[in-house]
């Protein structure tokens, strides 16, 4: 047995902060929603648990099950919560923990250095908002087991048998009262999230599995290489520049920061930060010591070894394009601020993560010149393409987008001035675009017709993206600007709808649209102001009643509900609808059905769009065959 396997963790380690109040009245406080992001959360905050048993040094495995019904299990072979009684509670230690909030080993230094979790409220809370929840702790011989309904034990603490082994074992199932849109988990969803979990964790063992179909499904992960296993995960499938993943890693005042990074042929970076396997979405002093340090490195071994010339200089911009790069730290007391409670504000991380970045990109730059040298000319090609794009970029600052340089010409706007009430249908080709143009409400309702497929931007510098009159007229017609000039304040529209027609090719030109949007005004997404529109498939005739189709079970079911042959009119395009048609099934208010496109995690989104309009064309065709509708049912 370890020297740390013996330190002790008993009752005495769990601290009580607060008692478990409101926490049923108000599950928004706590998990954020009663949605599907709140469902999924109280399996983030169980696992949580196990994962600080892992940092700590004490568990090696974590198995985490989807059974029947949509009860979650995770089980892991730490030392298992404590069993003993409580001195404040009076009640065993792991009854507190579930029933008590702010109740738990990570509130003393003693137990856990480090701990993940934003709030420390994960077990109780899982509980209050659970119709049942079974703990079993296996601890010094003995198998300890409790049960409780919406957070109350229904039986005391009571042994059940004996055991060679330790760990905890918590089954639980979401309760419906609670979470009235779904109890159904997304497998999809969990397997990502522990995946990136293995990856920020190296060495540890994570294994889930889903009970559910009639095939288990079942994904292992173990990563010894941590983060750089990461880079190289996110990397795939791109073009690299230099093959070897950019490492390096310390620990400073008590906080571990490690980074990996590595460069590609692309234009977009993907910089992701993590605090205690939170990511930090909003950044935080992590990422600007990262970001200040890389940009003065690579300008400081620029001019060392004279690859610049006169007057050249590098910008962060410039010394970011084509980068994937992982920046993680552990601290004891992390300090979260922003909007979303995701960016981390301790000052001297800042400091830390600056100083191990300065010297692990010092020493791989002066050990491997070859490397170096072609990180520098890729910075550098990125800086003049910046500069042409400054000039581009003057075009499109516009007090209106209808003036005498014409790119935004083809734009019918509404007469509100008004941006939430204002919506903008992009639509594709000019046949689509006219009669939307007859059929829409000019009130509050804008075209703006497309020609031709969007340039894709995934392959594209920034100066060449802004020669694109297509690009350009919607930057002129959305009036926020591109690129750092982006505002989503000055938005003149709260809807910006895709319109497309509903085959192959429509998502094709739909993935364009998106990956621009997404790439050069994630805000607009981020703010839910995206939205993409649903034409019908067939017009269904039964002799003067009308009946509209937006997939085929809709059209074999209202087959099957009439006895009456029908007249079957296949749209093969939304051109082929007049005017009338169209506001009635896809642009009325009333009656339409639009899909609001989300971003639940920016890095599994960063990897599809690589995916999908990359160089490989097989996986591109597959998904978009497949999978061509990206957000949930919003009807309008």
């Amino acid at each position: 047995m370890s020297a740390k396997a013996k330190q002790t963790y008993n009752a005495e380690n769990i601290k009580i902060l607060e008692g478990l109040e409101a926490v049923r009245k108000r599950p928004g406080m706590y998990i954020g929603s009663t949605g599907p992001r709140g469902l999924h959360h109280l399996v983030w905050e169980i696992v949580d648990n196990s994962i600080d048993e892992a940092m700590a040094g004490y568990a090696t495995k974590i198995d985490i099950s989807i059974e029947v019904g949509d009860i979650v299990r995770v089980e892991d072979d730490g030392r298992g919560i404590p069993t003993g009684i409580h001195p404040k509670s009076g009640r065993p230690a792991v009854e507190t923990i579930l029933t008590t909030l702010h109740a738990g080993g990570k509130f003393d230094a003693d137990s856990y250095k480090v701990s993940g979790g934003l709030h420390g409220v994960g077990a109780s809370v899982c509980n209050a908002l659970s119709d049942w929840l079974e703990v079993t702790v296996y601890q010094n011989g003995e198998i300890f087991q409790q049960e409780y309904k919406q957070g109350a034990p229904l039986y005391d603490l009571k042994v059940i048998g004996k055991t060679e082994k330790n760990g905890t074992v918590i089954r639980f199932h979401a309760d419906p009262e609670i979470f009235t849109e779904t109890t159904t988990y997304e497998y999809e969803i969990v397997r990502a999230r522990l995946q990136q979990i293995a990856y920020l964790n190296r060495g540890i063992a994570i294994n889930v599995i889903d009970l559910r179909g009639k095939t288990p499904i079942e994904n292992n992960y173990k990563y010894d290489g941590g983060i750089s296993e990461y880079v190289e995960f996110l990397n795939s499938g791109k073009e690299l520049i230099h093959k070897e993943v950019i490492s390096f890693e310390s620990e400073m005042e008590g906080i571990v920061a490690e980074v990996a990074m590595q460069y590609n042929t692309g234009y977009n970076t993907a910089l992701y930060s993590f605090a205690n396997n939170i990511n930090t979405h909003e950044g935080g002093t992590h990422e600007e010591g990262y970001r200040t340090t890389l940009t003065r490195i690579l300008n400081l071994y620029g001019r060392e070894k004279n690859i610049f010339k006169k007057d050249e200089s590098l910008t962060g911009e410039d010394t970011r394009e084509g980068l994937t790069a992982i920046i993680s730290v552990k601290h004891p007391d992390p300090q979260f601020e922003g909007q979303t409670k995701t960016k981390l504000g301790n000052s001297e991380v800042r400091r830390i993560v600056s100083q191990i970045t300065s010297d692990g990109l010092e020493r791989f730059l002066n050990e491997n010149p070859a490397s170096a040298k072609i990180v520098i000319e890729k910075a550098l090609l990125a800086s003049r393409a910046r500069l042409a794009a400054k000039k581009a970029r003057e075009a499109t600052r516009r007090k209106n987008p209808l003036d005498s340089l014409g790119f935004a010409s083809k734009l019918a706007d509404c007469r509100t001035k008004d941006p939430v009430a204002s919506e903008i249908y992009i639509v594709e080709g000019d046949s689509a675009g006219g009669s939307a143009k007859q059929g829409r409400d000019s009130e509050f309702q804008a075209i703006l017709p497309l020609r031709g497929k969007v340039l894709n931007v995934e392959k594209t510098r920034l100066d060449k993206i802004l020669a694109n009159k297509e690009i350009l007229s919607m930057i002129q017609a959305f009036g926020t600007g591109i690129g750092d000039e982006f505002d989503v304040s000055k938005t003149r529209y709260h809807k910006v709808v895709i319109m497309t027609d509903a085959d192959v090719d429509g998502a094709h030109i739909r993935t364009l649209l998106l990956t621009f949007l997404y790439r050069y005004m994630r805000e607009l997404i981020e703010g839910g102001f995206v939205y993409i529109a649903q034409p019908p498939l067939y017009k269904v005739q039964y002799g003067k009643k009308v009946f509209y189709a937006y997939t085929e079970e809709q059209l074999q079911q209202s087959m099957l509900e009439n006895e009456t042959r029908p007249t079957v009119q296949r749209y093969k395009g939304l051109g082929e609808m007049n005017a009338e048609q169209l506001w009635e099934t896809t642009m009325d208010p009333e009656s339409r059905t639009l899909l609001r496109v989300t971003l639940e995690d920016a890095i599994d989104a960063d990897k599809v769009f690589s995916m999908l309009m990359g160089d490989e064309v097989d996986p591109r065709r597959e998904f978009i065959e497949t999978n061509a509708k990206y957000a949930t049912n919003v009807d309008v």
